[in-house]
């Protein structure tokens, strides 16, 4: 049986969705992310399965049972669902440990096993005013996980956290699944905290569920340039390129157009291999360079880890053709 069940959940706000007819099922342990521009739904979904929204229509249902909103309980949410929205307040002036012990619903063994997952052992003897950002938000996840929760809900974590607090973070999200076996949505709008991440992706816009798959289906096989564009940079060509580019004789879809990400495009001498181009702008990124090329009327952007190429090179470019996808 799903852990979570979301059936043909919609919400209107003034002239149009915020939500229509939203429907998918999450497995225990199963990692969901949620993508989408701003003001695609997002939130309001996720408030919505927490039981602190009501839907217009439809229901979630969780472990089987249906998660009743605030027009139906005097008391908004759901006991098993914990969410952590991206504004959270910790009371000033109280020592960590003082703020955690109110909620805790666990034994000392098992809140000391939190801590550590949290990684936030070590910041009980500190008051709440004494922390960063990065710190109180820790605090705060696990006072939501001293409830014992069973799903539980991230509102862009990881907005507003510099690196290093950032990294903490994430290893701590994946902890909490695999060392306290609770299950996890989350939303980001960092495709790298997503693909690297979940095991299944929503795609939202305008309130709509407009794709959900692997990330490596969401990455290689968007459903059109929206999808492609939310997830990294990326190429969008005219398929008739597909032939010099790969060297297929038949193309692979019947799509005016193709994606192409820009770490898929290979690069040989004038001459070789491919479609013929010419460098106009290399770029430094550190771990890679971005070339940006001309080939057939067309701008392309290339990543590449070698620092051989400069503007105004002549090359060959080409691409294997399972990297080639018709949007």
């Amino acid at each position: 049986m799903s852990l979570l069940t979301v059936s043909q959940i919609s919400i209107r706000e003034e002239r149009s969705f915020a939500l229509k007819e939203i429907s998918f099922t999450q497995q225990p342990l199963q990692k969901i992310a949620v993508a989408g521009e701003t003001g695609s739904g997002k939130s309001t979904l996720l408030q919505i399965i927490a039981g602190l929204v009501q839907p217009d229509t439809g229901e979630v249902r969780f472990q089987g049972k249906k998660v009743w909103g605030p027009a139906e309980t005097l008391v908004p949410g759901h006991p098993g669902i914990a969410y952590l929205s991206q504004q959270f307040e910790l009371p000033p002036f109280l020592r960590v440990e003082q703020v955690l012990s109110y909620a805790n619903k666990l034994s000392a063994t098992e809140a000391s096993t939190l801590y550590q997952v949290c990684h936030i052992d070590y910041l009980l003897p500190r008051q709440t005013n004494q922390l960063s950002g990065g710190e109180r938000q820790r605090i705060a996840l696990a006072k939501l996980l001293l409830t014992a929760p069973k799903l539980l809900l991230l509102d862009e974590p990881f907005s507003n956290l510099d690196i290093g607090h950032k990294q903490i973070l994430k290893k701590v999200i994946r902890n909490i699944g695999e060392k306290l076996g609770i299950t996890l949505v989350l939303i980001s709008h960092d495709p790298l905290d997503t693909l690297s991440w979940a095991d299944d992706i929503l795609v939202m816009k305008d309130g709509q569920l407009i794709q959900q798959g692997s990330p490596q289906e969401i990455y290689y096989r968007p459903t059109n340039e929206y999808v492609a564009s939310l997830f990294g940079d990326y190429n969008l060509l005219p398929a008739a390129l597909t032939l010099p580019l790969t060297g297929l004789t038949d193309l692979p879809t019947a799509k005016q157009n193709i994606l192409v990400r820009p770490e898929h495009i290979q690069i040989s001498e004038n001459g070789g291999v491919g479609l013929p181009a010419k460098i106009t702008q290399a770029i430094f990124f550190g771990s890679y360079y971005e070339l940006e090329i001309e080939a057939e009327n067309a701008i392309i952007k290339v990543k590449t880890h070698t620092n051989q190429f400069t503007s105004g090179d002549k090359i060959s470019i080409s691409v294997l053709p399972e990297y080639v996808w018709g949007i």
